[in-house]
């Protein structure tokens, strides 16, 4: 099935606004009229404070987070994610599969890609019973035994075997741009993503791993409508210079290399229309969480 011939029948499935971000650049000129606004998550992990599941989510709304993304398959019950979400008032509108690290989509071994790709689809599943729409997923790894070539190619075809999961739920897939060693440059991503064309299959951009090699704002005007969902995280290349690759990460939100003025007009100029933006930095007590949400209200306030 076709771009065009999926938008026709995408009632059925999920309804007009899900599809709103990938139906069309013509689309994303009509959205360019109205207001472009962030709600403000964080990963479920970031919660450190030993508290039941309900209290953790009431910690994080009560801080002033609009909404939580958990790992899925998730380790709790439905029952308990839906008793915990309705007592809280707390969002839960994505998740991160935990599986496509150590079973990646792009692994050469048939059955390795397909465990992936049934926790993928379980996880699909999950997201739509807790009222969520995206499901992340790291599209594939490079590494000594995995060329850049097998791995496009087999993850492409992974990515292709969830299509018929993505529509029988109605929720969104978003890749994100990890230290995977694949899918290096903006232009690369945006090809990726429309080899695969599908509406609902786009683009979860993490704004701080890109400053290892390039500048957000550059991605998100190349990726632009394809963008389904934001991760905010910060990176210094002085730190990443002087003390090593990693600690380039040991930086606050606001004190790192992300020009955040910057990154908020690119988001305004391409009408984000995915509604959040996600911390995923570490976490800690309600006074770490709660230093974390107000950066998050100063990034949101540039645009």
């Amino acid at each position: 099935m076709n771009r065009k011939e999926f938008i026709k029948s995408a009632a059925c499935i999920v309804g007009a606004v899900s599809m709103a971000p990938f139906a069309s650049a013509s689309v994303s000129r009509v959205k360019s009229e109205r207001e472009v606004t962030l709600k403000k998550g964080l990963g479920f992990g970031m919660i450190k404070e030993n508290l039941s599941l309900v209290d953790k989510f009431k910690l994080a709304k009560d801080l002033g987070f609009d909404g939580i993304e958990l790992n899925s398959p998730t380790e709790f019950t439905m029952s308990e994610i839906l008793d915990a979400k309705s007592r809280s008032g707390i969002e839960l509108p994505s998740a991160v599969n935990k599986d496509h690290w150590s079973k990646p989509l792009s692994d050469p071994d048939r059955v390795v890609r397909q465990q992936c790709i049934d926790s993928i689809s379980q996880s699909l599943r999950e997201v739509k019973e807790f009222g969520g729409d995206t499901v992340l997923v790291v599209p594939g790894v490079v590494n000594e035994k995995v060329s850049y070539e097998e791995a496009y190619h087999t993850s492409l075809d992974s990515i292709r075997k969830l299509i018929p999961h993505v529509e029988q739920t109605g929720i969104r897939i978003g890749i994100e741009n990890v230290w995977n060693n694949f899918l290096l440059s903006p232009l690369e991503a945006k090809r990726f993503i429309d080899e695969i064309n599908h509406p609902l299959i786009g683009w979860y951009f993490d704004i701080g791993n890109v400053l290892r090699y390039g500048w957000p704002e550059h991605w998100i005007k190349t990726l632009n409508f394809r963008i389904v969902k934001l991760h905010a995280k910060e990176f210094s290349r002085e730190l990443m210079n002087n003390k090593g690759l990693w600690a380039g990460f040991n930086v606050e939100l606001l004190e790192g290399d992300n020009n955040w003025p910057v990154v908020m007009k690119a988001l305004k100029e391409i009408n984000y229309g995915g509604g959040w933006l996600t911390a995923e930095v570490g976490g800690g007590d309600r006074t770490r969480l709660k230093m974390i949400s107000e950066q998050m209200d100063q990034i949101i306030s540039y645009l």
